[in-house]
């Protein structure tokens, strides 16, 4: 019996999947449920699981895009298995050819003569205006004299002189994540109203926080106490107060929302994932960190579901951990606004009439002008700032091991 295999569905909206890479080769025999590519929609990388066993036959190329519901293989289910076979058969490398091959024949090398390299004087004219020397030139008149034509192709070095060193070149075709990222970051650019306002955040008191606590909150949770508890708390209160900054347009109307999903940007080895943290205003802190860890864990393995990328009401990102000091992070649509955290570096800082080091975070917030206005924007802000500043009486109610569940 021969199976057609066909694309299924990886979620609404998607009528196309791109085929990344096939994970096993044409004629293989195959496992029921064994991965056997893996395909790119524009929200997420998934795996192609057999839907029986038996030997495949592959109908699309790699890089092919191919609609849902196309049929991408044949398994033959009556096929035997091969003896010695193994359970799981992976991608095997093309073997190198062990025969030896015929050397191709050289073309024949032109004479050199005193008009080798030398260059006609309407080639002179055009080269001298280009700035490039007959000798970088070569010539396919006779002798290797440079003819006009060979000069009007000739391209200027980049800059400065080639030096002996490599200047090879690839192209790739980006994956359809890839472009599928780059056509909402180029719309969210073109079709918000997007400013960006900035702020800083004395980090000293979650600091103190960390370093007392976080022992015991690993050894109690099995989750580290990090950052991003702390920030997805304070947004979440800022919410509340600025409930235009957690709304989004729709044609000519607002939508408002009476929960905070939060997406958390995580870089993963396909591109940018950008999975939710679905009613983060119920996480404790304990939860919003396993919550987390679990999300990234999944992105980084190339696990994450659209459904977990889909439907968010905010941004985090945090280009801290690449070193970043400050940026303009760009709103994810069709969300309104998208929080920058970067890396906390000690600074000089005012307290009290006198100069202290301190570790400081510059924080950014990106919002779309249309719904958001300046003020708005601004108090959200401060307002982050205010909770990341004093977390034990904004965030933890003055209680902090009834916070952390210590």
């Amino acid at each position: 019996m021969i199976l057609e295999m066909k694309v299924p569905s990886p979620g609404e909206s998607i009528t196309e999947v791109e085929i990344a890479e096939w994970l096993v080769q044409d004629g293989d025999y195959v496992e029921k449920d064994q991965a056997i590519a893996e395909v790119d929609s524009d929200k997420a990388t998934l795996e192609l699981p057999a839907e029986v066993s038996g030997v495949i036959t592959l109908k699309a190329e790699e890089g092919d895009a191919v609609a849902v519901g196309a049929v991408v293989c044949l398994i033959d289910t009556s096929a035997a298995k091969p003896e010695g076979a193994d359970d799981a058969p992976a991608k095997e490398e093309k073997k190198e050819e062990t025969a030896p091959k015929a050397e191709a024949p050289k073309p024949a090398e032109t004479a050199k003569t005193y008009a080798t390299g030398t260059a006609s004087p309407a080639a002179k004219k055009i080269l001298s205006e280009k700035g490039i020397e007959a000798s970088a030139v070569k010539g396919t008149g006779k002798d290797g004299r440079v003819t006009k034509d060979d000069a009007v192709k000739a391209v200027p070095s980049m800059g400065t002189p080639t030096t002996g060193g490599n200047r090879g070149e690839t192209r790739s075709k980006l994956s359809m994540l890839r472009r599928k990222v780059a056509e909402r970051l180029v719309s969210a650019k073109n079709e918000t109203a997007m400013l960006t306002t900035f702020n800083e955040v004395d980090m000293s008191p979650i600091f103190a926080l960390r370093s007392q606590y976080k022992d015991d909150f690993r050894a109690k949770h099995g989750v580290g106490l990090g950052f991003m508890s702390f920030f997805t708390k304070a947004v979440v209160r800022a919410l509340e107060m600025y409930p235009s900054v957690n709304a989004m347009i729709d044609g000519k109307e607002m939508i408002s929302y009476d929960f905070a999903d939060i997406s958390i940007a995580v870089s993963g080895p396909k591109g940018l994932m950008v999975p939710v943290i679905r009613n983060a205003e119920n996480l404790t802190f304990r939860g919003v960190e396993a919550e987390v860890k679990r999300l990234a864990i999944r992105a980084r393995e190339g696990e994450i579901t659209v459904d977990e990328m889909t439907g968010g009401t905010f941004t985090i990102t945090n280009g801290g951990v690449f070193g970043s000091m400050l940026s303009t992070p760009i709103i994810n649509p069709p969300q309104s606004a998208i929080l920058g955290m970067h890396n906390i570096v000690e600074r000089p800082i005012a307290k009290n009439g006198e100069v202290v080091i301190a570790p400081i975070m510059y924080v950014a917030l990106s919002y779309d002008h249309r719904i958001i206005d300046g003020k708005e924007s601004v108090g959200f802000l401060v307002a982050v700032k205010e909770a990341l500043e004093n977390p034990e009486e904004l965030l933890m109610n003055n209680d902090v091991k009834k916070a952390l569940e210590m």
